[in-house]
């Protein structure tokens, strides 16, 4: 089967592969006016992937107004220097993360997690600093295709946020929940700090979406709170 350089979720809302058919994603929001929003960039590698991406559904760089970070890691943050530099797009992340984007460097490993240090340094502890012009706090909601809500949900990094599209009911659960042959966790030696990953990822069995849009792994689009929430049930 062909690899989707595209996946329409909802009016105005792609995902973008950057890595196999789903592994790492990125997102296109498009607004009114033909702008588009992207929400995540992939490792360094990536741009080129999410320019395809783009003019599959007839869109350029030069269309691109915004870029939204969920999180300041290396397989979500690494290309983003690259493409603010291909758009003039400002860059946004939650202000926990800022100093992490800025200097190109994740945030410090779990130290409750065996190995997780020398675990995150092999997988790639740096990636190409970016400036953010915005810094994101909770509930913020930016002016995206009628809406989309910032839910800071901190553990995977201390910025990491989710992102809720209000008119579409779309909800990009960042790396706070994979979608790798399931519903899961993300794995616990690239988190800051695992427990509290846990502990605010109840929110998203609290918000009201149709669609739950994985940064790891393909959206689900039947029952998707109810299944979500399920997951989250079995915490002790």
């Amino acid at each position: 089967m062909a690899r989707s350089a595209a996946v329409l979720l909802a009016p105005g809302i792609w995902r973008i592969p950057t890595a196999g058919r789903s592994m790492i994603n990125s997102y296109a929001l498009l607004d009114d006016d033909g702008s588009v929003t992207l929400v995540d960039c992939g490792l360094k590698r990536a741009p080129a992937r999410i320019v395809r991406g783009l003019a599959a559904i007839g869109k350029s760089p030069s269309d691109v107004t915004r870029i939204v970070l969920t999180h300041a890691h290396a397989d979500h943050a690494g290309g983003a220097a690259e493409l603010a530099r291909r758009t003039g797009a400002p860059v946004a992340a939650h202000a926990a993360d800022v100093p992490y984007a800025e200097a190109g460097r994740v945030p410090p490993a779990d130290p409750a997690v065996t190995g997780a240090r020398l675990f995150a340094r092999l997988a790639g502890g740096r990636f190409p600093a970016v400036p953010v012009a915005r810094p994101l706090a909770d509930g913020d909601l930016l002016d995206v295709g009628g809406g989309l809500r910032v839910v800071h949900t901190p553990g995977h990094s201390p910025g990491h946020v989710s992102l809720l599209h209000e008119p579409t009911r779309v909800l990009i659960t960042g790396d706070a929940l994979f979608n790798v042959a399931g519903i899961r966790w993300p794995v616990k030696a690239f988190c800051a700090d695992f427990r509290m990953t846990q502990r605010t990822a109840h929110v998203l069995g609290e918000l009201d979406y149709d669609v739950a849009a994985f940064t790891h792994g393909p959206e689900i689009t039947d029952r998707a709170r109810e299944r979500v929430r399920g997951f989250l049930s079995r915490l002790p």
